[in-house]
């Protein structure tokens, strides 16, 4: 008996030992978060499968990616959705070079984090990762009335939906419609046409009355009705002298 009670003793000594240990550990902290990613994010929220398809053929999605993990750097993404995209005109995107693709997408990203609020106080034209913000390129201006935020490219008007994504440095926002830049969509002034070419032909050099070339014409006419006048005369001579000559 006194066996079995030092035994069982030892077993709970044991499971109370284990038990405290077990306690005193400290809770495991949460795993860090994963990088940002704005496909992700789109894909999450659904209706944005244009886009995605595009941010990933022409790799902007990973410069948008790298930006945000790389950088203090906030940005602003414009989304427009599969619906804004099948409003196009047939045939708008696939006439793009990859080039103007690249420039379209980056025309829907401010290089900065605007919450709604923030665009109220934005100064126009906004400038976009796009490049150049100059009338005839890539300009977008803002107008707002309360919470409404209106965006124009000066070829599309569109307004800014709801919030599709806020973390304090990404703000993702639906819009309606395909922001068109200027510098790719606006219509060009026809190229001037190409001067014709010189004739070879050499045109004859008119003279005028009082000019130079006209006196020196005038003066060998003259000279030229004297000489024959005289001519005329010396042929009289000789043929009075040959006929006195044959009487």
């Amino acid at each position: 008996m006194n066996k079995q009670a030092l035994f069982s003793l030892s077993l709970v000594l044991v499971f109370l030992f284990h038990c405290t240990t077990t306690l005193a550990q400290p809770a495991q902290a949460p795993a860090p978060p994963g990088p940002t990613n704005v496909t992700k994010i789109l894909e999450k929220a659904g209706q944005f499968t244009v886009l995605i398809r595009l941010l990933k053929s022409t790799k902007v999605a990973d410069q948008i990616n790298q930006q945000l993990n790389d950088t203090n750097n906030g940005l602003t993404v414009l989304a427009p959705s599969d619906s804004a995209f099948s409003n196009l005109k047939s045939g708008t995107l696939n006439s793009l070079t990859d080039e103007q693709k690249v420039e379209l997408l980056q025309f829907h990203i401010l290089p900065n984090f605007l919450s709604i609020s923030n665009f109220q106080t934005v100064s126009n034209p906004l400038r976009t990762q796009a490049g150049d913000s100059s009338p005839g390129e890539f300009p977008l201006n803002v107008t707002t009335s309360g919470n409404s935020v209106n965006i124009s490219s000066g070829l599309v008007n569109t307004t800014v939906g709801g919030s599709v994504y806020s973390d304090n440095q990404l703000a993702v926002y639906q819009v309606d419609s395909v922001l068109l830049p200027q510098a790719i969509f606006a219509p060009r002034p026809p190229a001037p046409a190409p001067a014709p070419a010189s004739s070879k032909a050499k045109t004859k050099k008119k003279t005028t009355a009082g000019s130079p070339d006209s006196a020196t014409a005038d003066q060998n006419g003259a000279l030229s009705l004297r000489l024959s006048r005289h001519g005329f005369l010396l042929s009289i001579g000789v043929s009075v002298i040959a006929a006195l000559l044959s009487l």
